[in-house]
């Protein structure tokens, strides 16, 4: 069993082995911080891989069918797929932002309170900027205001 939930962590982390921490370690030291360049890059690689397919897929499959059902299920699956890649862009920004962050030394802290996000919760979601506990008060919040 041990083995399957380490290989979900590894597939999570684009192929890379989760960061062991060293008693002692101080949080963020260089080390951590190439750990973070590595898996936000290699993210960024797949998600801009993923752009080159779907460009050259909607080249290769743009056809004027003669039906209209045809035409309008081809012009669906377009649609989809480029709100998938849009939703890509604006995550490659955050990465691309994310990288900034930590560039300038202020990667790993929480933007609200300030405390660290911690090693565990970064891997899961690399371009985190909130700890557990000020996203969870963030979640509450919105549900209350939208009433969901």
């Amino acid at each position: 069993m041990p083995k399957k939930a380490e290989t979900a962590t590894v597939a999570s982390l684009h192929g890379f082995t989760p960061y062991k921490e060293k008693k002692g370690e101080e949080y963020m030291n260089e080390p951590q911080r190439e750990h973070f360049k590595k898996i936000l890059l290699a993210w960024k690689r797949e998600l801009m891989e993923e752009v080159d397919r779907t460009v050259s897929h909607m080249k290769d499959e743009a056809a004027n069918f003669p039906d209209p059902a045809d035409r309008a299920t081809q012009e669906e699956e377009f649609s989809l797929e480029l709100r998938t890649r849009d939703r890509e862009r604006k995550l490659i920004k955050k990465i691309d932002s994310t990288m900034e962050r930590i560039e300038g030394d202020d990667y790993g802290f929480c933007d609200q309170c300030g405390v660290e996000i911690g090693i565990r919760r970064l891997e899961a979601r690399p371009t985190a900027n909130l700890c557990v506990d000020c996203k969870t008060l963030d979640e509450i919040k919105e549900k209350q205001l939208t009433g969901g």
